[in-house]
């Protein structure tokens, strides 16, 4: 009598398969996925970075205007390509696409496409060679890198937003530039104000951003006290432990050669 075929459905209801098979399959896509695309991603975002940046500032005409949008388009397309496959490999589609609406929404609106730049911040990861794995050194990283991309990127959407209006007061990209740093760092002077609905909502999230900076960078200063306050007790209680220990072995001596004096004097 002929054996059974390995191929039919074992007690769980699925065909049997090879251990390497299965252990590929088990594998997570997702992280697989992300590890691949991150570096072609970021590469994707200088370039839309550069010709956000080229389109606001020099504001191109003809062959040059259509070799910008070309890019900007290129771009984004790669960023909803990244989107789509992400969400396919997601384990549980719907629990990943409501904890990434922003994403959706970055990919969906092009009015919000300079947020995406903020996928830049992958760049910063290779500051971590200099700074150490100390989770303090990341954090300093990533929070003094984003803030600086966030403030240039929000400073041209901004200006690209406002110098349409002609009771706009921030023309010209230095202005913007001020009115970023000002408002990322929650000081808004109010010398300088959008007025547009897309400027406003710019700022909106620019305050947002810098209230969570500031409660980083206030943070990563009080845990630096508090292990710098650690390190100096820890180094005050070895000292006088060590002081302890020497008074001791002197006592003790000291002893010694009264108990010597005590016995030769007899």
């Amino acid at each position: 009598m002929q054996s059974t075929n390995s191929s039919l459905p074992t007690p769980g209801g699925s065909p049997s398969s090879e251990p390497g098979v299965a252990s590929k399959r088990s594998r997570p896509l997702l992280p697989e996925w992300a590890h691949h695309a991150d570096w072609p991603l970021t590469g994707a975002a200088v370039a839309f970075l550069i010709a956000y940046a080229y389109s606001v500032l020099a504001q191109p005409h003809g062959s040059a205007r259509t070799v910008t949008d070309a890019i900007l388009w290129l771009t984004w397309l790669c960023f909803a390509l990244d989107y789509v496959v992400r969400l396919y490999r997601a384990e549980n589609r719907l629990r990943w696409f409501l904890y990434n609406l922003h994403e959706f929404v970055i990919v969906a609106l092009p009015m919000l496409r300079p947020l995406r730049l903020l996928r830049l911040v992958t760049l910063i990861s290779a500051f971590q060679r200099s700074v150490g794995g100390a989770l303090r050194g990341r954090v300093v990283a990533y929070a003094c890198g984003g803030s600086a991309l966030l403030v240039f990127v929000a400073a041209l959407a901004v200006l690209e937003a406002e110098r349409v209006d002609p009771s706009a007061t921030i023309t010209r990209f230095p202005d913007a530039l001020w009115w970023a740093a000002a408002t990322v760092t929650t000081v808004g002077y109010g010398d300088y104000s959008p007025v547009t609905t897309t400027g406003r909502v710019i700022a909106v999230g620019l305050m947002i951003a810098g209230i969570a900076l500031l409660g980083v960078v206030t943070a990563t200063l009080a845990s630096w006290l508090a292990q710098r306050v650690a390190a100096d007790d820890a180094q005050s209680q070895l000292a006088t432990r060590e002081h302890v220990d020497a008074l001791t072995a002197e006592i003790v001596a000291l002893r010694a050669e009264l108990r010597q004096l005590g016995e030769r004097m007899q």
